[in-house]
């Protein structure tokens, strides 16, 4: 069985063979090419030493990106290859890190100590396809199993236990019942891990196909590092528009929105503040006022707990709490809100509404009107309708001249103007902006 390697791995491969060294391309870029995917990056382990890898490729630039633990990270022809020693880990410390790592000559000692067994597939170009841990049977089968005990292997490193969540959301497969077993009992492990990685993998999964049925089945394990998590589980929203408690709906609409990461980030998070702000009326239906705003002080709450960038932080916020506005009813509306977001959020809004729909009782009610609401932006770009301050037909220095004085006042009166031009009231003309502003002084 052969993969369509890239020809930098194969060269890389050519090379250690030739020098006598076992090696072999190996875990997800085999796993992913024997399911037709296009790996993301290619590692390879092998039997050489770090020292004897540096020699292989003594003409590549590389970088020893983690030398104690045998990876040597080498340019073979511009493309980056992660290469590893075989080795064999010792007891593991703080639920992460192995105390320490013995080099070995053996494939087998080395593929016995990962995670899943999809992930030990092994591939070169004499061998083809080796497989020494079951993971062609699961692969073929869309089965997550851990290698050998599963509590060995979650107890040695929990961030494997997300990992696992993380390839049922973004493989579809089904994860083994006792690996399931497994990582659901030493979930309490990831408070040990650091927010970075957890970030990483919690980002990944979110944007998975599977998404809804992981992090349904395995939400125990999201709420250790995502205590707000829990009180969405089971709070009914008892309106006329919804036929989900808030975490079911929130599970819908995430699986819904478009694999991108502010947006899915957005639908997880866009109703966070429900529990807090649910009330019940007279009869018996439950109201959520102000749950937009509150969603997002928990947003940014967690977003930076798990250290997202700054940039991804302000988006999302800005997404969670414009997800509850209307939708604009006609052009003039469409203008103004534009104007306020901006036209990356305003696409962004319509993802999100179609998203958050079809987590409700009728998926399809607001359709026409999101398809009005992409239709107005369009007719507007289209046209170079007026929507900032920098498309108004005159500037600071003409309100200036026209004798407004300078400060807080001149920015005040363009956005006078601006509001003026963009629900009709005035053309966007110069000399009927400088009268339309005369006018309304008088």
């Amino acid at each position: 069985m052969q993969l369509n390697a890239p020809k930098a791995v194969r060269e890389a491969l050519r090379r250690l063979s030739a020098a006598g060294f076992e090696a072999y391309a190996v875990g997800g870029c085999v796993r992913d090419s024997l399911r037709g995917a296009d790996p993301e990056d290619w590692d390879i382990t092998t039997a050489a030493l770090p020292k004897e890898v540096e020699a292989v490729f003594s003409d590549c630039r590389f970088i020893e990106t983690g030398l104690a633990h045998g990876t040597v990270t080498v340019l073979v022809e511009k493309m980056p290859l992660e290469i590893t020693t075989f080795r064999i880990d010792g007891a593991y410390r703080d639920a992460r890190h192995p105390q320490s790592v013995t080099f070995s000559r053996s494939l087998r000692e080395d593929l016995v100590r990962r995670d899943f067994t999809v992930n030990t597939l092994c591939w070169n170009e004499q061998r083809g396809v080796v497989d020494l841990c079951g993971g062609l049977y699961d692969l073929q089968n869309g089965v997550l199993r851990a290698v050998g005990d599963p509590q060995r292997r979650f107890s040695e490193d929990a961030l494997r236990i997300l990992r696992g969540v993380r390839f049922q959301s973004t493989l579809g497969f089904t994860v083994e019942p006792e690996t399931a077993k497994a990582m659901l009992a030493a979930r309490k492990k990831l408070s040990h891990i650091a927010a970075e990685r957890i970030r990483e993998e919690f980002s990944k999964l979110l944007c998975g196909k599977a998404v809804r049925s992981a992090a349904s089945r395995f939400s125990p394990v999201l709420t250790v590092f995502l205590p707000e998590l829990a009180p969405l589980i089971g709070c009914e929203q008892n309106t006329p528009y919804h036929c989900f408690d808030v975490f079911e709906h929130t599970l819908a609409a995430l699986e819904a929105a478009p694999p991108e990461e502010a947006l899915r980030l957005c639908m997880f998070f866009h109703d966070f503040g429900k529990p807090a702000c649910r009330t019940v009326d007279a009869n018996g239906v439950a109201h959520f006022k102000g749950h937009a705003a509150v969603s997002a002080q928990l947003a940014e709450q967690i977003l930076r707990r798990l250290r997202y960038p700054n940039r991804t932080v302000r988006r999302v916020v800005r997404l969670v709490e414009l997800h509850d506005t209307k939708a604009p009813r006609d052009r003039v509306q469409a203008r103004k809100l534009l104007s306020a977001v901006g036209a990356d959020d305003y696409r962004a809004l319509i993802a999100i509404k179609r998203a958050d729909s079809r987590g409700k009782a009728q998926p399809h009610a607001i359709d026409d009107r999101l398809e009005a609401m992409e239709r107005f932006l369009d007719d507007i770009l289209r046209d170079g309708d007026c929507v900032r301050l920098c498309d108004l037909a005159l500037g600071g220095n003409d309100l200036v001249a026209a004798g407004i004085p300078v400060g807080a006042q001149i920015r005040e009166a363009l956005e006078g103007l601006l509001d003026a031009v963009m629900d009709g009231r005035c053309p966007n003309e110069k000399d009927a902006l400088l009268s339309f502003l005369t006018e309304r002084a008088l």
